[in-house]
């Protein structure tokens, strides 16, 4: 399963793991993605994404802002 927002389009980000030596390797930082089911406003259909959890507060907030992201998800569902 890819680590990456549908809505969004948030995916993992890099950077170094420091150890207490200051020894620095690459590591993953992986977003936290869920598989949830949302309901498009405008259309009133259900579809299941995988959202991290900032999207999906900002979702509750203001859903207009991922509407065009929607549109898209509902049309390959159908």
């Amino acid at each position: 399963m890819s680590k990456v927002c549908q809505l969004s389009g948030k995916g993992p980000g890099v950077g170094n793991q420091v150890s207490h030596s200051e020894r620095k390797t690459r590591r993953r930082f992986l977003p936290n993605v869920s598989m949830k089911t949302i309901i498009d406003p405008a259309t009133g259909m259900k579809v299941r994404v995988k959202i991290s959890t900032r999207a999906q507060r900002t979702f509750m907030k203001n859903p207009a802002k991922f509407r065009a992201v929607l549109k898209k998800l509902t049309k390959k569902m159908a």
